[in-house]
């Protein structure tokens, strides 16, 4: 074997790259998807559960929110975990557990099991995500990193562009089957095909291409060169957890994540205010904004990697989702002004989601990635349960949605100036980011 056949950008590599694209990231991108679904679904059931259920504003958003909270306590231990029992494991444990616990969520009956069984899904879903971004390190080099990240994070705004219509099918249609309103069989038919995903993951998922019986003597050797698999090494999580960079990598996402989550949970009541109340249209109206993020996910993502550039790539579509928001909460009204602008906003913050994904693996190397990535994912996702409580108390004592969307204008706009600041300047020569050594050994 020559050693331009083995080069990056050769033709043999790019088709063991194709392979892998078509092996992995389909697989992924579903469950990521669903993962989306279930834990964002509780927005579009809002209409029908908080009347059915008597919630006020702020106990929904308090219930929206307290995922994140089981979802921090067990990031770590659920990422650490996974390190230790490999990805196809861990990734199937997940995907059972919080599938039943979603469908679960059609036995709530009041606040009290709202608040239980949402945070029973954080916890059960916790690591997931850092999960599957760890397990692609194994697999892909820095230079292919940000487009195989967008290729399966498009799970995000996918089960946004299907949560609307889908659901509000769902709803609609199954209403009152066996007695169940139709919220209730919403929770149950998105829930139930991730105990089918967590059981398909035992066979088609292997923890390292060294394992992989469908790639050839010749890919593993060229996976080898350009991925340098880390040993497995207990590692110290207090060396990541020590360094200032890291918690500022991570305040960048918790900005990204506020304002993700203001979306997420808000948005059919943004549109509910502006005259759409017919079930289906919510529905299709909910999904534009998610269709534009796809496209601009997917545009960012191979413009980033042509360029090895990943700092301008998020800071920017941060700071044009501030301004969007700015725009929305400025005019408050006119369906097709703030449809327009609330979509350039979430696709905004989709774009800067999936760049900043490709920066901690670039700056976390071995095994520290695993700790390092939920340690910023833990951090980042606590914005995913103060942002929906900080607007529902806002529209609690406001009755105006137009102050919460001006909360998000700020954070928004502070995650642009703090992802502009996570480069560290050093020689022209040198790399964008001071990693980790991956010859470090790591003690837990």
């Amino acid at each position: 074997m020559s050693t331009d056949s083995l080069a990056p950008g050769s033709e043999c590599s790019s088709r063991l790259y194709r392979r892998l694209d078509r092996r992995l990231l389909p697989f992924l991108l579903i469950c990521y998807l669903f993962a989306c679904l279930d834990r964002n679904n509780v927005g579009l059931a809002k209409l029908q559960m908080q009347t059915d259920l008597g919630f006020s504003d702020l106990q929904y958003g308090i219930g929206a929110g307290i995922f994140f909270v089981g979802y921090a306590l067990c990031e770590v231990p659920s990422n650490l975990l996974l390190a230790r029992t490999g990805a196809r494991k861990a990734i199937s444990r997940i995907l059972v557990l919080w599938g039943l616990t979603s469908a679960a969520m059609a036995l709530a009956h009041d606040v009290s099991t709202f608040y239980a069984l949402r945070f029973l899904l954080g916890v059960f879903e916790a690591g997931f995500t850092p999960g599957i971004l760890f397990y692609l390190t194994f697999w892909y080099p820095e230079s292919r990193m940000a487009n195989a990240i967008a290729a399966v994070m498009i799970g995000g705004p996918l089960a946004g562009v299907a949560a609307g219509p889908v659901s509000m099918w769902v709803m609609t249609t199954f209403a009152g089957a066996i007695g169940l309103d139709g919220w209730r069989w919403m929770f149950l038919l998105e829930g139930l095909p991730c105990v089918v995903l967590g059981l398909a993951a035992r066979a088609l998922l292997v923890d390292r291409p060294a394992q992989a019986i469908w790639l050839t003597a010749n890919d593993k050797h060229q996976l080898a060169a350009d991925v340098p698999q880390p040993q497995a090494t207990q590692h110290n999580f207090a060396r990541v957890a020590s360094d200032p960079r890291v918690y500022l990598m991570a305040a960048a996402y918790f900005c990204i994540i506020c304002g993700i989550y203001f979306v997420n949970f808000w948005l059919p009541e943004l549109l509910r205010l502006n005259g759409v109340i017919d079930p289906v249209r919510l529905g299709v109206y909910s999904s534009i904004p998610f269709v534009m993020a796809t496209l601009g996910m997917l545009v960012v993502g191979r413009s980033s990697d042509r360029s090895n550039e990943r700092r301008w790539h998020s800071a920017i579509p941060a700071f044009v989702s501030a301004l969007s928001l700015a725009f929305t909460a400025w005019t408050a009204s006119g369906l097709g002004i703030v449809l327009v602008s609330i979509s350039i906003a979430t696709a905004s913050m989709w774009m800067a989601y999936t760049v900043f994904w490709a920066i901690p693996p670039a700056y976390l190397k071995g095994a520290a990635a695993a700790g390092g990535i939920a340690l910023i994912n833990t951090i980042g996702v606590i914005g995913g349960f103060l942002s929906p409580i900080a607007i529902g108390w806002l529209r609690t004592t406001s009755a105006d949605l137009r102050s919460g969307l001006w909360l998000i204008v700020g954070v928004m706009g502070a995650g642009a100036v703090l992802l502009a600041a996570i480069r560290k300047r050093s020689s022209a020569r040198s790399r964008e980011f001071s990693p980790i050594p991956a010859d470090e050994t790591f003690e837990s």
